[in-house]
C-alpha cells in the first residue's frame, strides 16, 4: 500500500519539476541554437572539443579518485591482519555487486566500452544511452574497487564518447560532426586517466579510426589538451600514473628489444585467445548467477594465491620499474623463495600468464572493466621476465629491467589492441620523455605483426567483426551505411498482373515512362518483370492483343534484394551481376527498384559530404 503523505510529496515534487523545466526550457533552446547561429563550423568544433574534454577529464579524475578511494575504504573496514583473506571473498563481493547494478538497475549491457562505441559509430548513428555517461564509471568503480582484475580505462572512453554523443544530439549535428564529438569524449578520457594528450587524440585516430582531416585534427586535439590539463589541475602531477626514464637505451642492445617485441606478439596472441575461449565458456552458463558463482569463485581463488592480480596492478608495475621486485612476491606462499632466480622467474612468467585469465574471469563473471591496464600489466611482466632471463644467461649484458619493462607495456598493447601508435606515445608520455622511442617502436611495430598474422581483428573489434556489425575500420561499409534505402527505391513503374493480355499491357506502357514492367499477383507478390524490348515487335499486331498474355512474356530471372539487407550487401550485389536494375522485395511483396546509377551516385554525394572539411 502508497502511503497518502508520500505520493503527495511525490505530486509535489513532480509539479515543481514541470515548472522549473517549463521556464528553462526556453533558455536551454536559445543556448543550444546559439553556436550554430553565432560561430562558423570550424570554430563551433574546436569549442565543442575543448568542452567536452573538459568534461572527459573531469569524468576520468572522477573514475581514478572513486576506485582509490573506495578500494582504500574496503580494506580500511577490515583488520590488517585478515586482509589477505579477504582476497577470498572481496572480487566476488565486488563482481556481484557489479552484476545486481546493471542487471536490476541500469538493465543495460555496458561491457565492452571501447566495442560499444564502435558499435554505436557503426550500427546507431553514434547515439548512446544518456545512463552510460555515468553507468560505466559507477560499475568499474565498484569491480576494481573490490579487487576485480580489470581497467578503469575502457569504461572512461564509453563515458566520453556518451558524453560526446549526448552534446551532439542536443545540438542536433549530422552524423559526421557525432562521430567527431564521441572521438573528441574519447580522446579527452584517455589523455585525462593517463595525462597523455598525444596518445589520447591518437587513440581516436587509430583505434576508433576517426578520418583525419583539418576540420577534425584541432578539436580532437583540444580535446585531449583540456582533457589532460584538467586532470593534472585536479590530481597533480604526482598523483598521477607516471614514471622517470632514468637509462637511456644502448644502441648495441636493440636486437634484444627485437626479441622482447617477437615475444610480445606471442604473448599478444595468447591474451587474445584466452580471453575469447573464456569468454565462449562463460556463454555456456544460462544462468548469470551460476556465472557469477563459478567465475567470481575462481577468480578469488586465484587473487587469493597470487595477490599481483588484485585490482588495477599499477602498483606492482610501478614496483618493477623502481627496481622493487621482491615485492611481488609480498603475500604469497613463495616469499621466502624470492631469490631463487629459477623460483622468480617461473613466478613472474605464470603472473604474466593467468592476469589474462583473472581479467577474463572478472569480466566474463559480471564484472565491468577494461584491458588497457591488463595488458601494461602483463607487457611489464614480461618485459622483466626477458631482461631476467638474459641478464643471467648473459650476466655482461646488464639490461635495464625498468626500460624492458616500460618496452613491454608498450608491446603488448600494440599487439592486443592493433594500435601501434597509441603504445608507443602512451608509454613515451608516461615515462617522461622520448628517450626509449626507438625501442618503443620496435617493440611495438614487431608485436603488432607478429599477432596480426593470428589475429586480423583487435581485441575490440574481433566480435563485432564476426557479426558484421564493424565498419569504423572500412570506410566504403561507413559510407552505405548512411544511405538510406527507402529514398533510394524508385516506385514509379507501372506493374501488370500475368493473366493481364497484351491489350492491357500496352495501355500500362502507355502510362509508365520506364522499359521495365514488374509482374505481381493480386497480393502484390512478385513474379517476374517485361521488358519493352521483347515486347515492342508485338504492339503493332493488333490480332495478338487478346491472344497472349503477359505470363507468355515475362522474365523471371531478375537479381532481387530485400529491404532487409544492408546497403553494403546490395552494392556488392550489383558489383557481381551485370543488370542496372535490382528487384526490391518486402519478404516477397513486391517494393520497386534500385538502379546502379541511382545508388552509386548517392554514394559518390556521400564520400563528398563525409570528406569535406
Amino acid at each position: 500500500m502508497s502511503c497518502p503523505c508520500v505520493d503527495a510529496m511525490k505530486r509535489k515534487i513532480a509539479a515543481c519539476y514541470t515548472r522549473v523545466k517549463a521556464g528553462l526550457l526556453p533558455w536551454l533552446e536559445k543556448a543550444e541554437a546559439w553556436p550554430k547561429s553565432h560561430l562558423s563550423e570550424r570554430t563551433f568544433l574546436i569549442w565543442a572539443g575543448l568542452l567536452i574534454g573538459m568534461v572527459s577529464g573531469l569524468a576520468a579524475v572522477l573514475l581514478k579518485n572513486m576506485i582509490y578511494y573506495f578500494g582504500i575504504y574496503v580494506l580500511d573496514v577490515f583488520a590488517a591482519d585478515s586482509r589477505n583473506f579477504l582476497l577470498l571473498v572481496l572480487p566476488l563481493m565486488g563482481v556481484a555487486l557489479t552484476y545486481g547494478y546493471v542487471r536490476y538497475i541500469l538493465k543495460d549491457d555496458i561491457s565492452h566500452g571501447v566495442s560499444r562505441v564502435l558499435y554505436a559509430i557503426s550500427k546507431t548513428g553514434g547515439y548512446l544511452k544518456k545512463s552510460k555517461m555515468y553507468s560505466s564509471v559507477v560499475a568499474s568503480t565498484i569491480t576494481i574497487g573490490f579487487g576485480g582484475s580489470v581497467g578503469p580505462e575502457a569504461p572512461v572512453v564509453l563515458t566520453g564518447a556518451a558524453i560526446g554523443s549526448n552534446i551532439g544530439r542536443r545540438l542536433k549535428v549530422d552524423y559526421k560532426t557525432m562521430v567527431l564529438l564521441i572521438a573528441c569524449g574519447s580522446s579527452g578520457a584517455v589523455a585525462g586517466i593517463f595525462g597523455a594528450p598525444i596518445a589520447g587524440f591518437i587513440f581516436a585516430v587509430e583505434v576508433l579510426m576517426i578520418d583525419l582531416t583539418m576540420g577534425s585534427l584541432l578539436p580532437l586535439l583540444m580535446a585531449s589538451l583540456s582533457g589532460t590539463v584538467v586532470s593534472a589541475f585536479l590530481l597533480g602531477r604526482s598523483a598521477m600514473f607516471h614514471f622517470d626514464v632514468t637509462t637511456d637505451y644502448v644502441l648495441r642492445n636493440l636486437p634484444f628489444y627485437i626479441v622482447l617485441g617477437l615475444a610480445a606478439g606471442f604473448v599478444s596472441h595468447y591474451f587474445l585467445f584466452m580471453t575469447d575461449r573464456i569468454e565462449r565458456w562463460f556463454g555456456r552458463f544460462k544462468s548469470g548467477y551460476a556465472r557469477l558463482l563459478v567465475g567470481g569463485g575462481l577468480l578469488c581463488v586465484l587473487i587469493f594465491l597470487f595477490p599481483p592480480l588484485y585490482g588495477e596492478g599499477f602498483n606492482f608495475i610501478a614496483d618493477i620499474i623502481q627496481g622493487d621486485t621482491d615485492r611481488l612476491l609480498n603475500n604469497t606462499f613463495l616469499y621466502g623463495y624470492r631469490h631463487i632466480t629459477l623460483v622468480f622467474l617461473a613466478y613472474v612468467l605464470f603472473i604474466m600468464l593467468v592476469k589474462v585469465v583473472a581479467m577474463a574471469l572478472t569480466n566474463g563473471s559480471g564484472g565491468v572493466g577494461g584491458v588497457f591496464a591488463p595488458s601494461m600489466f602483463v607487457g611489464a611482466f614480461l618485459g622483466l621476465f626477458v631482461a631476467r632471463l638474459l641478464n643471467v644467461c648473459f650476466p655482461a649484458l646488464a639490461l635495464s629491467e625498468a626500460n624492458f619493462a616500460l618496452t613491454g607495456m608498450a608491446a603488448v598493447m600494440s599487439g592486443v589492441m592493433h594500435a601501434p601508435l597509441t603504445a608507443i606515445f602512451l608509454v613515451a608520455e608516461i615515462s617522461g620523455g622520448y628517450k626509449m622511442f626507438v625501442p618503443l617502436i620496435i617493440v611495438s611495430v614487431s608485436a603488432y605483426y607478429i599477432n596480426q598474422y593470428f589475429n586480423p581483428h583487435s581485441i575490440y573489434t574481433k566480435k563485432l567483426a564476426e557479426k558484421g556489425d564493424l565498419m569504423t575500420h572500412n570506410k566504403d561499409s561507413v559510407v552505405l551505411s548512411l544511405l538510406d534505402k527507402q529514398t533510394l527505391v524508385e516506385r514509379n513503374f507501372v506493374t501488370v498482373r500475368p493473366q493481364d493480355t497484351l491489350r492491357r499491357l500496352i495501355t500500362a506502357i502507355g502510362l509508365s515512362s520506364r522499359n521495365i514492367y514488374p509482374v505481381t499477383d493480386d497480393g502484390g507478390r512478385y513474379l517476374g518483370v517485361v521488358f519493352l524490348d521483347e515486347v515492342k515487335p508485338l504492339i503493332f499486331r493488333s490480332e495478338l492483343y487478346d491472344k497472349i498474355t503477359v505470363s507468355d512474356v515475362m522474365f523471371r530471372p531478375l537479381c532481387t534484394v530485400d529491404m532487409s539487407e544492408s546497403m553494403e550487401a546490395i552494392a556488392q550485389k550489383f558489383l557481381s551481376i551485370p543488370d542496372y536494375n535490382i528487384v526490391v522485395l518486402d519478404g516477397e511483396r513486391y517494393e520497386g527498384f534500385l538502379s546502379r546509377a541511382n545508388v552509386f551516385s548517392s554514394y559518390r554525394q556521400k564520400v563528398k559530404e563525409m570528406s569535406s572539411d
